[in-house]
């Protein structure tokens, strides 16, 4: 869980994280849906998944995670390994997608949707929020707060020119 601290400062609250928590990682489900993607287009072995996962943006996977996953993946019926030695050194396990697991994935993709939209109306709220109330932005102009606003219609509206 993430540490929290608020301040109160001249009207404003701060957040302040604690430097040991997990902002700017994925959370460890979410890895989930993109392993399946990647193993839906081509079987890969682990390493290589560890590789395309960076460079979709997970750039400090656990690798021992990401093994602990494919393997309850694999006892869940989505994923299947073979090895393969088709490439020089030892045999390497390769995962693929099973028909399960791409109907786990259809399934998962409709949940992401639906927090997709969730997020979206978060963000529309909080950046309206943000626009009203947030110090920095200023008041809105047709806002009945703003002074200035009123003060500009009237002298507009005295001024016969």
């Amino acid at each position: 869980m993430i540490g929290v601290k608020y301040i109160y400062q001249e009207s404003v609250v701060i957040m302040m994280v604690n430097e040991h928590d997990a902002l700017g990682k994925a959370p460890k489900n979410f890895l989930v849906p993109y392993i399946l993607l990647i193993l839906r287009e081509v079987p890969v072995h682990g390493y290589e998944l560890i590789q395309r996962l960076t460079v979709l943006g997970f750039p400090g996977v656990d690798r021992g995670n990401v093994y602990r996953m494919l393997r309850q993946l694999e006892q869940d019926h989505y994923v299947q390994s073979t090895w393969s030695t088709a490439s020089a050194g030892p045999a390497k396990r390769e995962y693929s997608l099973t028909e399960s697991g791409e109907a786990y994935l259809h399934i998962y993709a409709d949940e992401l949707e639906r927090y997709q939209s969730m997020l979206s109306q978060f963000f529309r709220m909080y950046g309206s929020f943000v626009q009203l109330y947030n110090p920095f932005f200023g008041t809105p102009a047709d806002s009945p707060e703003n002074p200035e606003k009123k003060s500009i219609r009237r002298n507009d509206e005295d001024d016969p020119t």
